[in-house]
């Protein structure tokens, strides 16, 4: 699982669910959280971090940058193209994830979720990177 002191940025234009996915991470042991409310003010956190976020779980589906967008502008910058990237979507349509893979999605989490199922996908996202 990741270091409880991975630096993670929650990004998504509710404040309730940032609270949510906040609340998840705490539970999780996570402790440096930082919070964006779309895509564009993500950005704006994720070029200016240093250091830079170990992690960021974003919402789909927000106003003026989308996660997509998000997940493609960071993907496409060397300084944070590695950077694990989780989708937290209500969408589970086929062509929406693969839509995703393409991008370079690290791993897509289903609204509603749990504590557990969060625990699930980032231990997954972190076993790909151990295991290169």
């Amino acid at each position: 699982m990741f270091d409880p002191g991975t630096k993670i940025l929650i990004v998504d234009d509710m404040m309730t669910m940032r609270k949510l996915v906040a609340k998840s991470c705490k539970e999780l042991g996570f402790s440096d959280l930082t919070e964006a409310t779309d895509g564009a003010n993500a950005w704006e956190k994720v070029a200016s971090a240093n250091p830079p976020y170990g992690l960021i779980i974003s919402d789909w589906n927000m106003p003026n940058s989308t996660g997509l967008d998000l997940l493609k502008r960071v993907r496409s910058d060397s300084r944070f193209g590695k950077t694990p990237f989780v989708l937290v979507t209500a969408e589970a349509e086929q062509h929406q994830i693969v839509e995703a893979a393409r991008a370079g999605v690290s791993n897509y989490v289903i609204k509603p979720f749990t504590t557990e199922s969060l625990k699930e996908k980032l231990e997954q996202v972190h076993k790909k990177i151990v295991s290169g």
